[in-house]
């Protein structure tokens, strides 16, 4: 066996299963389609496993907005960093969110200035921490679409319970299948299929993008995340457009279900309501935020603090923006490898384990053709 056939041995449990299934890839792919992946854990697995240069050249896969970190809009992030700067405040995160740039600096910046930002491992770790420091209010970032979003709710309602006065959330979650019907309306993007996100799918369920598309009747697939569920998926978007037969199809059955996980879903309508937001590349989107509901404002750091923030440009020649929607890849952006790189990044498409750009950095050679 030779190293080429080794390592696709590794990365696939089926071998032969792929191969077949590439082979009715390369059938089906009888035109240009371009199919876009929402969900940051795709985009890292199809870079991961090497599996656009397994696929037929006239299919391109493109990343779209589908890394929570990234699309979190620069005032948002500016608005964390205010936080951090007051001395009543414990800013609790995730880790990705700690490194992203704002307007003019960073949480980690603002932590080396002597600002206190923990970095924690859940939002029940925020609470805890609450109780530990009853002399700051410690301030969680909640940061994530339908995946984390329960959790978060989960915490709230743990704090409440508590009787904890000094527990509270910045929301700033957001819901994917408002951003679908955005993408759609976008004149700079031309997607003929949507690999849908697995995770999310597991708690909102298949019948969430209902609305989308019949609205749209464009070709949709649930796929997982093992490189056999992503070419299954893909398998499946290139049946449904050669065919001309549009269709919403769950192939990720043993995780997503219709319904989705309906638990998660009570917790998230019980603290969260449905507002609009903005979407870095993609502007405000109607209806596509989580706002903690106001019986629970006492929770809610942007109702407490009033934090405001003036809307900046983003920083020269960064095309995160474009990139999350799939009108450019990394290696059309002018700063790509150059001024921004993991270690410095620019864009927060470079910060997060499921940047599109920390994607190309790592798996992608210097010309990003690898």
């Amino acid at each position: 066996m030779n190293e080429s056939s080794r390592l696709f041995a590794e990365a696939f449990r089926d071998p032969a299963l792929a191969q077949c299934l590439l082979r009715s890839i390369e059938r089906r792919a009888t035109r240009p389609m371009r199919l876009m992946e929402v969900c940051g854990t795709h985009t890292m697995a199809i870079f991961r496993h090497g599996i656009r240069a397994l696929l037929p050249s006239n299919l391109t896969l493109l990343s779209g907005p589908g890394c929570p970190v990234c699309v979190t809009d620069t005032q948002e992030i500016d608005a964390f960093i205010a936080l951090s700067q007051r001395e009543d405040v414990i800013v609790a995160t995730f880790g990705d969110l700690i490194r992203v740039p704002g307007s003019y600096t960073s949480l980690q910046k603002e932590s080396a200035e002597g600002a206190d930002v923990r970095v924690v491992y859940s939002a029940m770790d925020a609470v805890q921490l609450a109780r530990e420091r009853p002399d700051k209010t410690v301030v969680f970032l909640g940061v994530g679409f339908e995946t984390t979003a329960p959790t978060i709710a989960a915490a709230v309602l743990a704090a409440r319970e508590m009787g904890l006065a000094n527990f509270c959330v910045y929301s700033a979650h957001k819901t994917v299948p408002a951003a679908l019907s955005a993408l759609m309306a976008n004149p700079a993007v031309k997607i003929d299929g949507f690999l849908l996100p697995g995770h999310v799918s597991v708690i909102i369920g298949l019948n969430a993008y209902r609305d989308f598309f019949q609205a749209h009747g464009i070709p949709c697939v649930v796929g997982g995340f093992e490189p056999l569920d992503i070419l299954q998926a893909v398998d499946l978007l290139v049946a449904q457009i050669d065919a001309g037969t549009p269709a919403l199809a769950n192939g990720y059955p043993r995780a997503v279900t219709a319904d989705g996980n309906q638990r998660a879903r009570a917790v998230l309508a019980q603290v969260f309501t449905a507002c609009d937001a903005r979407w870095r590349g993609l502007g405000p989107i109607p209806g596509s935020g989580l706002a903690i509901r106001p019986e629970l404002a006492r929770y809610d750091a942007a109702q407490r603090f009033q934090i405001a923030v003036v809307e900046m440009p983003p920083p020269k020649g960064c095309a995160c923006g474009e990139i999350l929607i799939g009108a450019r890849t990394p290696p059309q952006c002018p700063l790509f490898r150059k001024r921004c790189t993991p270690m410095d990044p620019v864009g927060p498409c470079m910060v997060s384990s499921e940047g599109t750009c920390a994607a190309y950095y790592r798996y992608h050679d210097a010309n990003g053709t690898g």
